[in-house]
């Protein structure tokens, strides 16, 4: 429930602390007086958007905290968002003239997010907007499933049904990618092909090009390693070196120099053989040939095209494409395989889905009749014995976050006239006690700590709004219910009373909130009856009512 509300510089109020208890309690006031202002504080409680022009005078940001108490049952969400556990839960909002606003859970931190999550389940403020949106489809069916009880299951269908589209959408990017993986797969073969028959990993194109350039070269190659192959002919150089140092041989033993001198000689006489051989060698190797040249020439050309072609410089850029190139071909396939199991998955989770869909469906339908039968005693109520609601199900072929049902409120206040859909049909009043009842059922099906009632009243009058006021008294004896009211007989069936009113401080007009006593509430009731001017009638039906 909540205990507290604290409000610090917000708009007209310069500061006020309202301490509630469990019950029914009622709000009133003059038009323009500030009632609006409690409501805006709590919204802020409650996540919604900071609105930087109700910071008042005083300083420069508005502070508004409520404190709700018996919170045991929110540990498990506490501990999940890494908050302090406390019986009490203590929620703040700060907004500054800066443009910074900040939220707190128990003076830790948190995002505007995680702070909605919790206070949805800490607060329901039900105001005109509401009435309104009781016309929509969506939230005429939101209602009926918390009516039969569907809630949960509904939550659970939701997410499996988000989990479905998240599926599709994986699906269309996989299909796409495939489709361009296929456009692409024929080119890819024929470049996959040309590499191939490069044999870029057994060739080494490098050499071949050298090989191509010797053989280019062999006249001039050959001229020149003919002359070294020559060197140790007949009447050559290595001839007279020989001789040169065969004469060493028989003198150096007469001194080391000369010794050394004849070593040297015999390692440039095995220098010049060794380089005479190496000569022949070569030029046997280097055979030129028409067909050994024209294959060469063809493998470089083929090589050097492709290279071009794919505006590539080295070898080794090439086998890199052709990697590429050969894994996006075994993509396609891989692809392929997915799709085809995604596909699978989404086939059984459709059908999944649609028995669940189903099955909700026909609980609705189910429900129906025992909702309409507590509807229609809860309205006659409220004076309107000969209303008759209807509430038609249809299914549709597609399914969507809530099932495959549509649902339609069909509404007659009058006996004899056909029902017809509510947004056609019902008056402002008759959708006031619609919501009314519609929400005196659903306090017994949610456990909400906390309702508001914004105005609920509105549209309505005499012995209606007195019916009104009871079951709001009867609402409040199971779950704590606050209701901004305008009606002596709703604000007279109240456990407690708030009074909200202006007064001029320091040349300035502020808001105050005051508790009233059981006297002060006759004469406001009173007043809610004849105005400013209180009559010694009306403190008598003041006085009636709140017995009555």
């Amino acid at each position: 429930m909540l205990r507290q509300l604290y409000i610090s510089n917000f708009a007209l109020i310069d500061e006020t602390t309202i301490l509630l208890e469990n019950g029914y309690t009622v709000i009133t006031g003059e038009t323009g007086s500030g009632k609006s202002i409690l409501l805006n504080a709590l919204n802020l409680i409650l996540g919604e958007r900071a609105d930087f022009g109700v910071i008042g005078p005083k300083s420069n940001k508005a502070i508004v905290e409520a404190e709700f108490q018996e919170c045991s049952q929110f540990q498990a969400f506490l501990t999940e968002n890494d908050l302090d556990f406390e019986d009490s839960i203590l929620i703040r909002r700060e907004i500054s003239k800066d443009g910074k606003s900040r939220a707190f859970i128990n003076d830790s931190p948190v995002s505007l997010t995680t702070l909605k999550a919790l206070a949805i389940q800490l607060v329901q403020i039900h105001s005109q907007y509401n009435t309104l949106e009781l016309k929509s489809k969506t939230y005429q069916l939101e209602i009926l499933d918390i009516l039969a009880g569907l809630t949960s299951e509904r939550i659970v269908f939701a997410n499996a049904f988000k989990q479905q589209q998240q599926k599709k959408r994986e699906l269309q990017q996989k299909v796409e990618t495939l489709d361009q993986a296929l456009k692409s797969q024929d080119y890819n073969q024929f470049v996959l092909d040309e590499l191939s028959q490069l044999q870029l990993s057994k060739t080494d194109y490098s050499k071949l090009e050298s090989e191509l350039l010797k053989l280019e070269q062999s006249e001039q190659l050959n001229a020149i390693f003919s002359e070294l192959a020559s060197l140790t002919d007949d009447n050559n150089f290595y001839e007279s070196l020989l001789h040169t140092k065969n004469a060493l041989e028989k003198v150096a033993h007469l001194d080391p120099e000369i010794k050394e001198i004849k070593e040297r000689a015999t390692s440039v006489l095995i220098e010049l053989k060794e380089l005479a051989n190496d000569a022949v060698s070569f030029m046997e190797s280097t055979v030129d040939s028409a067909s050994s040249r024209y294959e060469l020439t063809e493998k470089v050309d083929a090589f050097n095209r492709i290279l071009n072609k794919h505006r590539l410089s080295t070898q080794v850029q090439l086998m890199e494409l052709e990697d590429v190139i050969s894994q996006q071909t075994n993509s396609v396939e891989e692809l392929q395989l997915e799709v085809d199991q995604i596909n699978k998955v989404i086939e059984k989770a459709q059908q999944e889905l649609l028995v669940k869909a189903n099955s909700m469906h026909e609980k609705r339908l189910k429900a129906v009749p025992k909702i309409i039968k507590e509807l229609n005693a809860l309205l006659t109520e409220l004076k309107l014995p000969h209303t008759k609601l209807e509430i038609k199900l249809e299914q549709n072929e597609e399914l969507n976050l809530s099932g495959n049902s549509n649902v339609s409120f069909l509404f007659s206040a009058n006996l004899g006239v056909a029902p017809v859909p509510i947004e056609k049909a019902a008056s402002g009043g008759e959708l006031s006690r619609l919501m009314l009842a519609l929400q005196q059922l659903i306090s017994e099906k949610r456990a909400l700590p906390t309702i508001l009632f914004d105005e609920i009243d509105t549209g309505v009058s005499g012995d209606v709004a007195q019916k009104m006021g009871n079951l709001l008294k009867k609402m409040g004896e199971s779950v704590q219910l606050i209701a901004i009211s305008h009606l002596p007989q709703v604000a007279a069936k109240a456990k407690h009373h708030f009074v909200v009113s202006k007064e001029l401080k320091e040349n300035r007009m502020t808001t105050i909130v005051i508790h009233l006593t059981q006297q002060e509430r006759v004469q406001e009731i009173a007043r809610l009856m004849s105005g400013e001017e209180i009559t010694e009638a009306a403190l008598k039906n003041a006085e009636f009512l709140m017995v009555q």
